[in-house]
């Protein structure tokens, strides 16, 4: 590899499970991290950080991107060079949007820029790489190809399917200033549940898939859950509170993610703006309302040159 090369990262917020697809689905939205990583001619890492998290993430190797980084160089046999990483991060963290799944799928994308030409990163070794290093497929995956992914794993490793999500559909994010643990959030879950509960998310599942991708007006319906919300509540009150409100108006809301923030697929950008108006009246906790649109494209890699290398 030639010292001294240059890549530029972009990679997309995720909203995960979207009610019923609890560890399956997840929609890539428009609120993005970029870095710029700059291999170095000797073995130190720097780390430069502005945005998001700037005060609390580490500036050296044990950085989330860098680590990421590092198992995929580990993992093609390659010796990974110094680097200069430079970060700006607007995905919130600890919110529930896959802001370490960002900084896990920026670090795999920024290693297939420094490999280029020398090792081929494909999106299979990609995603399998990243489930790797976050445990579970369901963030990285529409963070790697956008849109809407059905993400599994069988006895080859992880899978998805990308779908197309009907321009009808208007997301909207309410963003609290309190976070909550991904790790808290799955403690608070029973082992089991019952049958009915299970088919009750089977339904709402496949529902969901047909209301995304065709028929926007089943959004209410088809994001019902009985797997993981309620359980949760408890937790984070000022979240249940905001998803029942809005749910008993006729709005799709959904916890994002493990949470706190608050999901809203609206059928239209007319009935967004009427559900932030509403959440605006009611709340008793400040909600940042965050007018987004699905991000179609995933994580871009470009070098200096402006060659781009989609995931």
């Amino acid at each position: 590899m030639t010292t001294g090369r240059r890549v530029a990262v972009r990679v997309p917020a995720t909203s995960a499970n979207l009610g019923p697809g609890f560890d399956t689905l997840g929609l890539a939205v428009s609120v993005y991290d970029e870095l710029v990583v700059t291999e170095l001619d000797t073995e130190r890492v720097e780390v430069e950080v502005e945005g998001e998290g700037a005060q609390d993430v580490p500036r050296d190797a044990s950085h989330l991107v860098v680590r990421a980084m590092a198992h995929a160089f580990e993992s093609v046999g390659v010796r990974m060079p110094g680097v200069r990483l430079e970060a700006k991060n607007v995905i919130p963290h600890g919110r529930g949007l896959g802001s370490s799944g960002a900084a896990v799928v920026s670090g795999l994308l920024a290693a297939k820029g420094l490999l280029e030409g020398t090792v081929e990163l494909g999106p299979e070794m990609l995603l399998r790489l990243a489930t790797e290093i976050e445990g579970h497929p369901d963030n990285v995956a529409p963070a790697l190809f956008g849109g809407l992914t059905i993400a599994w794993v069988d006895e080859t490793g992880p899978q998805h399917k990308k779908l197309l999500v009907h321009r009808g559909v208007s997301p909207l994010v309410f963003v609290p200033e309190f976070t909550m643990s991904t790790a808290v959030a799955r403690s608070l879950q029973p082992l089991q549940v019952s049958r009915e509960d299970a088919v009750f998310n089977v339904s709402r599942s496949a529902l969901l898939i047909a209301a995304l991708t065709q028929s926007p007006e089943l959004l209410l319906a088809a994001t019902e859950d009985k797997l993981h919300q309620s359980y949760r509540a408890a937790a984070i009150p000022e979240t249940d509170r905001l998803v029942r409100t809005l749910r008993a108006e006729g709005f799709a809301a959904v916890v994002s993610g493990a949470g706190p923030s608050v999901l809203v697929l609206a059928d239209g950008p007319g009935r967004r703006l009427e559900a932030a108006k509403l959440a605006a009246s009611v709340v008793d906790t400040p909600w940042e309302a965050l007018m987004l649109a699905v991000d179609f494209k995933g994580g871009t890699v470009r070098d200096a040159e402006g060659a781009t290398f989609d995931a």
